[in-house]
């Protein structure tokens, strides 16, 4: 498989985020049951119906193996296979969460996606940011609407009118919810037409 994704940087000099990485998460793994010892599965990177990469995994104890094929740019192809060791903490109400050790030379740090490049490592070994970090202050108002849109269970775009009270929401919860809903939008809005030196009414 080959390293990152399709994702372009911010701008020059800038870090590459989370987005542009193609990612292993290991909460996923173990809600499938995938993290016994004794199984061999693949997992596999698609885009519209479309394969772009896949690994395969094995599990021994307390560890995962992964093994692919990985280029970087035009270089030749490398067979890759080394383990992930997994780190086991309580629950508050019972069970064990898992957690992935970060492979990469010197680090081990506990964390619950490895992200793809020459290995799978955590983000910090990545050196990658989130997308969130390169939000300006428009664009973070907008997705913090649509949040409340979703939670809602309304069409997103904050454009589209409001939709109905949730089944079972508290009314005093709902209007809350619309009230920070709308005043997240109008601040966005307002900066993005204040961006462009617009008018409201031109």
């Amino acid at each position: 498989m080959g390293g990152h994704g399709s994702g372009r940087r911010w701008h020059i000099g800038a870090k590459d985020t989370t987005d542009d990485y193609r990612k292993l998460d290991v909460r996923r793994l173990q809600r499938d049951g995938l993290l016994s010892p004794g199984q061999h599965y693949s997992c596999e990177w698609s885009r519209n119906g479309e394969k772009l990469a896949s690994i395969q995994i094995r599990t021994e104890l307390n560890k995962v193996i992964l093994s692919y094929r990985h280029r970087s740019g035009g270089d030749e192809w490398q067979d890759k296979e080394y383990p992930v060791w997994l780190d086991w903490t309580g629950c508050n109400y019972g069970g064990q969460r898992a957690w992935f050790r970060c492979p990469s030379a010197g680090c081990g740090c506990r964390v619950a996606i490895l992200y793809c490049g020459s290995i799978f490592a955590c983000r910090h070994c990545h050196q990658l940011a989130y997308s969130s970090q390169r939000e300006d202050s428009a664009s973070r108002m907008i997705r913090k609407a649509d949040k409340i849109r979703a939670h809602l269970g309304w069409v997103p775009g904050i454009a589209n009118a409001p939709g109905q009270k949730p089944k079972g929401m508290r009314l005093q919860t709902y209007w809350r919810l619309c009230k920070e809903q709308a005043d997240l939008a109008d601040v966005g809005l307002a900066t993005i037409i204040q961006k462009l030196g617009l008018k409201l009414g031109d």
